[in-house]
């Protein structure tokens, strides 16, 4: 095989690698328009309607909602991390017991929905 070629799978395998080992880059398979509505619904009470963890019912809360526009705290967290913490509820996950399950209200799509427009909040 010619240089080239070596060249040609070297760099196709190290991209191949780069985007696996990188799933915080990649983009929710959730659409970001459909899930507004639903986080508009479902979790914008506690998280508000920007996410910023300052919905109407915050005030009660301790401890208080998620920063979900924090790009440094989101960046931190895989999607499934964020599908499993929607699906599951906080306790489940190690993060708040306040935060409910919705894996019984919501369907897998909708949660997938809903973190693509986390991660639209987070830019």
């Amino acid at each position: 095989m010619g240089n080239n070629k070596i060249n040609k799978y070297a760099k196709n395998a190290a991209i191949i690698a780069a985007v696996m080992l990188m799933p915080n880059i990649a983009l929710a398979a959730g659409n970001a328009g459909q899930g507004k509505g639903v986080f508009a619904q479902q979790c914008a009470s506690c998280h508000g309607a920007a996410g910023k963890g300052d919905g109407p019912v915050a005030a009660a809360l301790n401890p208080k909602p998620a920063d979900l526009s924090n790009k440094t705290a989101m960046g931190a967290r895989t999607d499934q991390q964020l599908v499993d913490v929607i699906a599951k509820g906080g306790g489940a996950v190690g993060k708040s017991p306040l935060m409910p399950a919705f894996s019984t209200t919501l369907k897998a799509q909708d949660i997938q929905n809903v973190v693509a427009f986390i991660r639209s909040l987070a830019k």
